[in-house]
């Protein structure tokens, strides 16, 4: 009949598995064993010892998309090698073993005895380091821990595969039996733990996010991603790998899963994700919104959902049906100094009835022609977040009448169909007019101005120059300041109302009808360029298409 084959023999056989030992502690008598299970690292899964369920398991779409997922991260994973002489029962047979999804946890060395000791798997314990303790459970308990450790595509990304450990025995009196394989001990990354608060294991409290499409997001909210102590960054989903290097420091990316976007469902399955984080360009940035919200993720998305009304409202309208939180990424409402203004405003002992605001929104450094193409222009990129404050300020939803006048001074842009400097004129129905001055040319450092002029006063929000440095005449600034560290603050607020939407703590601010009213006014916007003629919104049913034929 021959031997009956060892779980050595089923690993040698099928080489995405391997043999996985645990070294368990008696308490009572002091003596040690080792239990062996047959494991996929891969997909992070114990599996049955029975050829018709390996075989199953391997054959899985899972385990694909898995496997390709592990060798890619593999390639990356540096080796940890140890000598056998410190292993545990170094007489046994060891197993040739794959690299882990990420590198291998740092030791920790306890006392004059030097006890090895990996750190704690991603959402078992916090970052800093704390004192060792062991995971205590009965022998029948065993197995069954093992049986049900979750998969990386389905809920958690599960313990590394473990190392046998020396530990010294454990007292009678705390439990019957330890499992070492699963140690609790935490260990400091090399540097210390500073700038890496906002990534890691999810702790308690902490709030696990995924970010879609780093290379078009502003480096202001991600650096907000990676500060903030309420939440960790559990994924990056982006094709480029220099996209991401740009924006993202390298040691905030540690304990971070970078995926293409092909394996997108990886992440949208992973239960330890509360958010998703899209700065996608808008025609890609609805389709993964909609995935996000049916897979019951919150959303915060930098950019518009969509650049027609209709996309945009298809997607307020499946985050209210799954009851999942959408964020709109009007970063300017959040701006200290703009909710201050709209404070007097709303006032009205202030300013009285509101006659004119001007607003004047210079970009600098300005944005790519690509990825002005990719954001839908200057129009739904720039000029519908000055519309937004703007509605803001008033408390009226869209203008009477828009009209816009537009130039390519840029070749690059006049190529793209599109314009560099425009200036929207509008009028309210409460009589009060508006006008926008945005430009792409702005060879210092930003220009962001807002006033505002009513019956009794006027208030004017002027530029915030760095250390309070202004320069006169064609001399160069002795300090620029860049669109994203203008708004830095603007954009910490916007994203920590994110999280309290999470949190189920306060609604979304920017409504639906909200953005449903700017989007509308930035097409009314970009149709008087393209027609030179006032746009009249007060009879407009529906919106009329918008067909770019030539450049004005």
């Amino acid at each position: 009949m021959g031997r009956k084959k060892t779980l050595q023999d089923y690993a040698a056989e099928f080489t995405d598995l391997v043999v996985k030992q645990h070294l368990i502690e008696l308490s009572d008598s002091g003596d040690t064993s080792v239990v062996e299970t047959l494991y996929c690292p891969a997909c992070e899964l114990p599996v049955r010892v029975r050829r018709d369920r390996i075989l199953g398991h391997l054959s899985t779409g899972r385990h694909y998309r898995n496997r390709r997922l592990f060798k890619q991260h593999s390639r990356r994973a540096p080796a940890l090698i140890c000598a056998a002489s410190e292993l545990p029962g170094a007489g046994l047979a060891t197993p040739r073993s794959h690299a882990p999804l990420c590198p291998p946890p740092p030791l920790l060395l306890l006392g004059s005895a030097c006890t090895a000791v990996p750190s704690a798997p991603a959402g078992r314990s916090p970052l800093l380091p704390g004192p060792p303790s062991a995971a205590t459970a009965s022998p029948r308990d065993v197995p069954a821990r093992e049986k049900h450790m979750p998969s990386s595509s389905a809920s958690h990304l599960a313990a590394f595969p473990a190392l046998p450990v020396k530990r010294p025995s454990v007292p009678s009196a705390q439990a019957h039996q330890t499992l070492l394989s699963e140690a609790s001990s935490t260990a400091a990354p090399r540097g210390g733990t500073r700038g890496l608060r906002g990534v890691g294991a999810v702790g308690s409290g902490r709030l696990g996010l995924a970010v879609f499409g780093a290379g078009c997001g502003s480096r202001a909210l991600l650096r907000r991603v990676m500060d903030e102590s309420g939440c960790c960054l559990l994924y990056v989903v982006e094709d480029q790998p220099c996209d991401v290097a740009r924006a993202f420091r390298a040691e905030c990316l540690s304990n971070t899963r970078v995926v293409p976007e092909r394996d997108a469902d990886v992440v949208l399955t992973d239960q330890r994700v509360s958010g998703v984080i899209v700065c996608s360009p808008p025609e890609a940035a609805s389709q993964i919104v909609m995935a996000a919200l049916r897979a019951g993720k919150g959303v915060l998305c930098e950019g518009l959902p969509g650049l027609d009304r209709q996309t945009a409202a298809s997607c307020f309208d499946e985050a209210d049906r799954r009851g999942r939180p959408l964020v709109c990424g009007f970063y300017k409402r959040f701006d200290p100094a703009v909710q201050f203004l709209h404070k007097k405003v709303c006032d009205g002992h202030t300013l009285g009835r509101l006659h004119r605001v001007t607003v004047i929104s210079s970009v600098y450094p300005a944005a790519s022609p690509g990825l002005l193409r990719k954001s839908g222009g200057v129009f739904y990129s720039v000029a519908v977040h000055d519309v937004d404050i703007v509605s803001t300020l008033l408390g009226e939803r869209t203008p009477d009448t828009v009209f816009t006048l537009g130039s390519a001074l840029c070749q690059d842009v006049a190529s793209l169909k599109d314009a560099d400097t425009v200036v929207i004129s509008m009028k309210f129905p409460s009589g009060a007019i508006v006008s926008l001055d945005i430009s792409q040319h702005c060879t210092k450092s930003c220009d962001q101005r807002l006033e505002v002029h009513g019956s009794q006063g006027s208030l004017r929000l002027d530029n915030q120059k760095p250390l309070g440095i202004s320069s006169q005449g064609p001399a160069l600034s002795l300090v620029t300041q860049t669109q994203a560290e203008r708004y830095q603050e603007a954009y910490r607020q916007l994203f920590r109302h994110f999280l309290r939407t999470l949190q189920g703590k306060e609604p979304p601010a920017v409504s639906r009808e909200q953005l449903l009213g700017a989007l509308r006014v930035a097409t009314a916007a970009e149709r008087s360029w393209w027609s030179r003629a006032a746009v009249d919104l007060r009879h407009e049913a529906g919106e009329a298409p918008v067909v770019k034929t030539e450049a004005p």
